[in-house]
């Protein structure tokens, strides 16, 4: 079983290394929003989208409308043309739209700051309710997860979970507190650069000594292609 201090040493290896690496789609968004409301509103254009995207639909989206009340004025194509090329955009306008609608009208232009409000709005999960709680409104112990955070410990061999409800679950009772709020883009950036879904460059990996998957899979790999 690994221990908190494995756990920590690897955390910090990571963030040391991921210094060389490029920002994460939500490190770019975070530049763009003022506040809760606009970070909700972009990451529900993020999903399925390109990280290259999302800023800059973000930010035609904010020039013309940054409330809520000024975007649920705004027409339903004149979102989709602000968002477009992100993935599904007209579903997503939709979606802007009434949430907005309800967060001017039903929570006086405040964004919720509890999960389980944030969680009613239609097309948020956790991993967006996280998301707002974390870089929206500062919340220090929320972790979210995709599909980096989700791949990521499971590699590692600190969990063994199939759903990133159960992996959360899992990481908030391992990882100390104080890594929770940095975790996510910490990880997004590690698995963007390094530990990638497809073809992980793990020779270049700072933790690969700590690493189940190298040593298990990798290793073996290389040995055969050797013989």
């Amino acid at each position: 079983m690994t221990t908190e201090k494995e756990i920590t040493g690897v955390i910090k290896a990571v963030k040391k290394a991921s210094k060389k690496f490029r920002n994460t789609a939500l490190m770019d968004v975070a530049s763009v929003p003022k506040n809760a409301f606009q970070v909700l509103i972009s990451c529900i254009i993020s999903l399925r989208t390109k990280d290259e995207v999302t800023a800059k639909a973000s930010k035609r989206l904010f020039d013309a409308a940054s409330t809520p009340e000024k975007l649920m004025k705004l027409n339903t194509k004149m979102i989709e043309k602000l968002i477009y090329p992100c993935g599904f955009y007209i579903t997503k306008a939709k979606r802007i739209k009434e949430i907005s609608r309800q967060i001017h009208t039903d929570y006086k232009d405040k964004v919720p700051d509890t999960m389980e409000e944030l969680l009613k709005f239609k097309g948020v999960g956790r991993k967006t309710a996280n998301i707002v709680m974390v870089y929206g409104h500062n919340k220090k112990y929320h972790i979210p997860v995709d599909v980096h955070v989700n791949r990521i410990p499971n590699r590692l061999g600190w969990i063994n979970t199939k759903t990133p409800e159960k992996t959360e679950i899992e990481l908030m009772k391992i990882i100390p507190k104080q890594y929770w709020q940095d975790f996510n883009d910490l990880f997004v950036s590690f698995g963007q650069n390094i530990c990638r879904p497809v073809g992980p460059r793990c020779g270049e990996c700072p933790v690969s000594g700590q690493c189940k998957y190298y040593k298990e899979v990798y290793s073996k790999n290389q040995t055969n292609q050797k013989n």
